[in-house]
């Protein structure tokens, strides 16, 4: 196995949260799956989004003011699969439109943010976002996880 294929399994070993990064131009909104995510501060409220150089999103937010980030339950897999290459024609996508943002219509949380700086590092770009707007929309619902590779669930 290749470094490359190593590195990626290991990092596969930090459970993580899914999210669906989201970027408005004119009417149409553009999503990307994606789970390298986290807070940077809580005051000021700033968020990090980590986008591959290659994906399309990377062009919109290099060119972009803002983006979204919605936080998936873990009854929204077949969204998280649409956004990352797998297109369903049937899933009927819905948008909540905030400002000049969109997220995720029934995600569990999401988190509405201006770009404020870029930051080149290897094949990524890493954005960081001052919050403009955020919520939890469905406290009681348990998050889309991803681990090794693979989608899980919460067990408690």
């Amino acid at each position: 196995m290749d470094k490359a294929k190593l590195f990626r399994n290991a990092c596969g070993k930090f459970a993580t949260g899914v999210t669906i990064i989201t970027h408005k131009t004119d009417n149409e909104v553009h999503g990307m799956t994606a789970n390298g995510f986290m807070s940077v501060s809580l005051n000021p409220e700033l968020v990090i989004i980590s986008v591959g150089k290659k994906q399309r999103m990377h062009a919109l937010l290099m060119d972009g003011k803002e983006f979204g980030v919605s936080i998936l339950s873990e009854s929204q897999e077949n969204l998280s699969n649409h956004f990352a290459g797998k297109p369903d024609d049937n899933l009927n996508i819905q948008f909540d439109h905030i400002g000049g943002a969109a997220k995720i219509a029934g995600a569990i949380a999401y988190f509405i943010a201006e770009i404020k700086s870029r930051y080149d590092e290897g094949d990524h770009t890493l954005f960081v976002g001052r919050v403009t707007d955020f919520g939890v929309t469905k406290e009681d619902e348990k998050p889309l996880l991803f681990y090794s590779g693979k989608y899980k669930n919460i067990s408690e």
